[in-house]
This record gives C-alpha cells, sequence and structure tokens, in this order.
C-alpha cells in the first residue's frame, strides 16, 4: 500500500504541475513569468491616432477587460507604455458631455499624431543658431543655419508632443523648424531670388493661381491651361514672377515647362502663317519624285490655306504634317485612299485599316479639325501645349514627362517626329521669330469630327475563317465571305447566303479574330498585266490597277492556286474569267 500511494502523489504532481511543490518546477515557472513581464516605460505627453477600430482594455493584455471600442482615426494621448502596450486616455462626447476613459491599446494599432495647417506666406527670423529638421520632430537634423536667418513659411505643425513647428524653405528646399526658435519679421529688402541672364518662356500646363507674393497668399487671377508666360524671377527657387492680363505675381514651378521659340517646333500652331500657296506646291513639285511616280498632292497647297483658316490652324504645319506622312503623297495608302495623315492605319495590316476619304481636300478638312479640336485644344485630351514640340524617353523607352512638350507627346512616338515636321516647314518657307513672337491667336474650337463615311468593298468570293466566336452564328471555325469593311471598323459578311455585319474585329491585332484566304492587293505597279497562262508570253487578257484588291482563285482545300514555279497565282475576274498574275505585284492582306 505504501508503494502505491507514492506513486499515486507522484502521478498527481506531473498532471497538476503548476500546483507542485517540487523545487525545480516552480523554479522553471518564475523564469518564464519574468520573461513576460515588460518593464513600465515614461516619456513626454505624445498624441496618437488610432488607425483601426481599436479595444481599449483594462490592462495591457487581449485577455483583459474591454472597456470601450475607438473608432479608427480617433486621437487619444499617452505618456506610458509597458511592451507593446500603451496606456491612453480617450476622451470622447456623450450627451453633449466630454467623457475620459483611461486604459491600454495596442501599440499596433496607434501612429503619432501631427495636425498640419496651411497659413498665409509668413516671414520667420531664427533667433539664435538653429537647426533644422527633416520632420517636425528632433529626430534627425539636417541643416544648422545662423542667428537671425530669414525663413518663409506657409505650413504650421502641432506636433504629437503639442509642439509647434514651421515647415520653412531654406536655399531652394524644405525643413521644419521649432517654433520656439524662431519669431516672425517682415519680407526682407533682399529677396532671396535669381535673375536670368535672359527672360524665359514657358508654357502652363494647369490653370494657374497667379498669387500675390508665393503659397498661400492672395489669388490675383487664374491663368488658364495652355497659355504661355514669361518670367525672368524666381523666388525661392520655386516660383516664378510673372505677368498675365496686366497683373504681376508668382507661380509654382510645377505647372509650368520651359521652351524657347528657336525653330518651328515652338510656335503656337493656332496663328496664321503668310506661306503662300505656291509655295507648297513649289516645294511637293520639287520632291515628291524621290518617293515614287505619282503624287495626290501636286498643285494641292490651296486645300491646306483653306483649311487652316476655317479651322484656325496654321497652313504651313498641316502642309509639312501630311507631307511628312505621306511622303509626298506617294504612299500607297494615300494614292489608294487618299488618307494623307495614316488614320486608321493599324501596324498589323495598314492598308485594310486606314480610313478611305473621298479626297484629298477632304482629308485635309477632318485632320485639321481633329488637330484643333483635340491636340491644340487646351481642354483636348490630348493636349500638351499648341505646338510641335518633342519627346524625351528614358533607358526603358517610357515616356518623360517633365521633359516632353507638345503634340509630340501625344501624336508620335518618334521623339523626333516634331523635327521632322519643323523641318519641311522650314524648308518651305524660313523661320522668322519675329513673326510668332507675339501670335495672334485662334482660340476657337471645333467639335471632334466624326469619322468620315466610306468603306473597302472587296472583289466577290473572298475566303475567310473565324479564328473565334465572332457572333451567336459566326463560331470559331466557321467559313464565310468577307463583303466590305467601313471605316469604323463595321465588316459586312456572307454566311449561308445571309448578309451580317460584325463589329468587334478589331484590326490591330485582326489575327485573333480571322485569317483570309484569298485577298490580294496590286503593288508596286501602277498596272498589272493578267495573263491567260502563268508566262510573261502569255496572253494579255485584262489588267489590275495599283492598290486594287484581288480575288486569289483557291482550290477546293482552300488553298491558293499556284504554277509549278510558285511564282504566279491564279486569280477570278469580275467578268467570271480567270488568269495568271506574277505574286511580286501582289500583297495578300489579312492572311
Amino acid at each position: 500500500m505504501k508503494n502505491i500511494g507514492k506513486v499515486a502523489v507522484l502521478s498527481t504532481s506531473l498532471l497538476i504541475g503548476s500546483y507542485s511543490t517540487c523545487t525545480t518546477i516552480p523554479h522553471l515557472f518564475k523564469s518564464i513569468d519574468h520573461a513576460e513581464a515588460a518593464s513600465l516605460v515614461k516619456f513626454s505627453k505624445t498624441s496618437y491616432q488610432t488607425t483601426a477600430n481599436l479595444r481599449l482594455r483594462t490592462s495591457p493584455s487581449t485577455k483583459s477587460k474591454t472597456v470601450l471600442t475607438i473608432p479608427k482615426g480617433k486621437t487619444v494621448t499617452s505618456s506610458q507604455k509597458q511592451g507593446s502596450w500603451y496606456k491612453v486616455s480617450y476622451t470622447y462626447k456623450s450627451k453633449g458631455k466630454n467623457i475620459t476613459k483611461s486604459g491600454w491599446v495596442s501599440g499596433d494599432y496607434i501612429k503619432e499624431y501631427n495636425v498640419y495647417t496651411k497659413t498665409l506666406g509668413t516671414y520667420y527670423s531664427t533667433k539664435k543658431t538653429a537647426k533644422l529638421y527633416a520632420a517636425p520632430n528632433t529626430k534627425k537634423a539636417m541643416v544648422t543655419v545662423p542667428s537671425k536667418t530669414v525663413l518663409y513659411s506657409t505650413q504650421r505643425v502641432l506636433n504629437s508632443n503639442s509642439q509647434t513647428w514651421y515647415r520653412v524653405s531654406y536655399k531652394n528646399k524644405y525643413y521644419y523648424v521649432y517654433g520656439s526658435d524662431v519669431s516672425k519679421t517682415t519680407k526682407p529688402n533682399d529677396t532671396p531670388a535669381e535673375t536670368p541672364k535672359e527672360e524665359k518662356t514657358h508654357l502652363v500646363t494647369a490653370n494657374l493661381n497667379l498669387r500675390e507674393s508665393p503659397e498661400g497668399t492672395s489669388v490675383l487671377i487664374t491663368i488658364p491651361k495652355g497659355t504661355t508666360v514669361k518670367s525672368s524671377e524666381i523666388l525661392n527657387g520655386d516660383w516664378y514672377k510673372v505677368t498675365y492680363r496686366g497683373k504681376t505675381g508668382y507661380v509654382y514651378y510645377q505647372y509650368l515647362k520651359q521652351y524657347d521659340l528657336t525653330d518651328y517646333r515652338f510656335i503656337d500652331l493656332r496663328t496664321k502663317s503668310t506661306v503662300t500657296a505656291q509655295q507648297i506646291n513649289a516645294y511637293i513639285a520639287a520632291n515628291y519624285k524621290r518617293y515614287g511616280s505619282k503624287s495626290v498632292l501636286l498643285n494641292k497647297g490651296q486645300a491646306f490655306i483653306n483649311a487652316g483658316n476655317t479651322y484656325g490652324v496654321n497652313a504651313l504645319y498641316l502642309a509639312a504634317h501630311a507631307i511628312h506622312e505621306s511622303a509626298f503623297g506617294t504612299s500607297n495608302i494615300s494614292i489608294g485612299k487618299n488618307n494623307l495623315f495614316g488614320y486608321g492605319a493599324y501596324d498589323a495590316t495598314p492598308f485594310v485599316g486606314a480610313y478611305r476619304f473621298s479626297s484629298v481636300e477632304q482629308c485635309i478638312n477632318y485632320v485639321a479639325q481633329k488637330m484643333k479640336a483635340d491636340y491644340l485644344n487646351p481642354n483636348g485630351t490630348h493636349f500638351e501645349g499648341a505646338m510641335l514640340g518633342y519627346k524625351t524617353k528614358d533607358s526603358k523607352g517610357k515616356t518623360i514627362a517633365s521633359k516632353s512638350i507638345g503634340m509630340n507627346y501625344w501624336y508620335a512616338s518618334d521623339e523626333n517626329w516634331g523635327n521632322k515636321i519643323a523641318a519641311h516647314m522650314q524648308k518651305i518657307m524660313a523661320f522668322n521669330k519675329k513673326t510668332y513672337e507675339n501670335p495672334k491667336i485662334n482660340t476657337n474650337y471645333p467639335a471632334i469630327p466624326a469619322i468620315p463615311s466610306g468603306s473597302d468593298k472587296f472583289p466577290a468570293g473572298i475566303q475567310a475563317i473565324a479564328k473565334k466566336d465572332l457572333s451567336s452564328t459566326i463560331k470559331k471555325g466557321k467559313i464565310f465571305t468577307l463583303l466590305e469593311k467601313t471605316n469604323n471598323f463595321q465588316v459586312k459578311v456572307d454566311y449561308n447566303q445571309k448578309t451580317y455585319t460584325l463589329s468587334n474585329i478589331s484590326f490591330s491585332s485582326y489575327k485573333n479574330y480571322i485569317s483570309v484566304y484569298n485577298l490580294g492587293r496590286v503593288v508596286n505597279a501602277s498596272s498589272l498585266n493578267i495573263r491567260s497562262t502563268p508566262s510573261t508570253t502569255g496572253e494579255d487578257i485584262g489588267d489590275f490597277k495599283l492598290n486594287q484588291y484581288v480575288s486569289l482563285a483557291l482550290d477546293k482545300e482552300h488553298k491558293l492556286i499556284e504554277d509549278a514555279t510558285k511564282k504566279w497565282y491564279k486569280v477570278n475576274m469580275s467578268n467570271g474569267k480567270t488568269g495568271w498574275v506574277s505574286k511580286s505585284y501582289i500583297k495578300r492582306e489579312l492572311p
């Protein structure tokens, strides 16, 4: 019985070790208690803001009773902490009375709370040698300044320790100074301004307040976005002194982009040019043959003058833009579609995608209206200044906004696009700075034009296969006949002897939607002979014109029919007969 009793007592000790009288186990538990208990730390009274709905507890533990829940964003004060727990006081209103509760909160859900207040611009002078800090506290000193240093401030800060600080500018940088280290002073006579050697010209990039003095002072007038202003004085490194409509004041540098009126890249394209139709015509006539034997721009100078007058756009620019984009009117889409500017021409399918205009004049008027309504309009989606300008890219090919200006910012990926058009302008009529120094700007802005009516009609028998479901009827893998593509990218097709219109084919990535088996187009020849046999000795039975669409003949497996040498295509003629043409003069479209 004695042996059994000893075993029973030992077992009980193991089961309820926390109540054991054994000498080793109590020592172990004392060590654990000592590790968990953090000492109480006292510090200066500090304000904090809750970052979440936070429980106020009776003691520093999640097991303790909840006094109340403090809502997110409320202010509490504390001067004691234990581990990660803060003893705080929280004051709130209840039935019109202020009630203060004290308790403990987790430090994971509070942050030091500074109150920032915008003030009128005020000058302060240091009372003694003082330090300027990176933040409104003494944790990181950045600069030491001597006594009587004048500092400019537009912001007061009551920091988490209830100390007053000021955000100040010193040598073109911002710091914080302790309020007790400075006193108010008057504006110094020797305002820290720098005067450039010459007056600089700037584009206003947003509706911009012109202030009596720098930040915080009263607004004299708002300068509209797109306005050009000039400045020869800079205050505190970031406030530019300008005059607008007879009022002189200061504007903030971040809403200005500097440029110099050195050449045609920087003229306001809303100004009228003195160029004549004869000058434009002479330049085109003298140069187009370097690019092709035919040009749709010959003797079209007056069309640019007329469009410029109608829409308030510089006619010299319009002509140079068309010349650059169309290679003097010799490009395929300009000859085949009267499209001088490449509108609708995607890289994946430039000719089929491009808009078809009824005339060169219609195209010029469309682009003049579009440029004035958007790229040259301060309220336009693509406005970055009413000039050609330039674009700057970083090493990864991304546009650097602060170093890019004008139409070139949005219109073209080529950084040198604006310069290329300016070069044509210069060759037509030499740049004269005086003409554009005080320009008369046309500020009438038309609506953005609708896509012009027009379409590409394809010859009979053009077969295509759907690469994905194009409609509830034309599913992936179905073969249909391509009939027509409109300028707004509506595609008419025939399927099972019914006509459908598809509007969901993206021509920028058409290969994801369709593949056309047998659509060809004549290239590299003003006229292409159709032969009775696949040989130049074969009888001439007809012809196709430059850029004409051609129906290439298919076998029963929808494969193109070629001769044994693989140098000739069999083609379907409009009269129902077939013939042969050289592959060298056929470009397949939408394959």
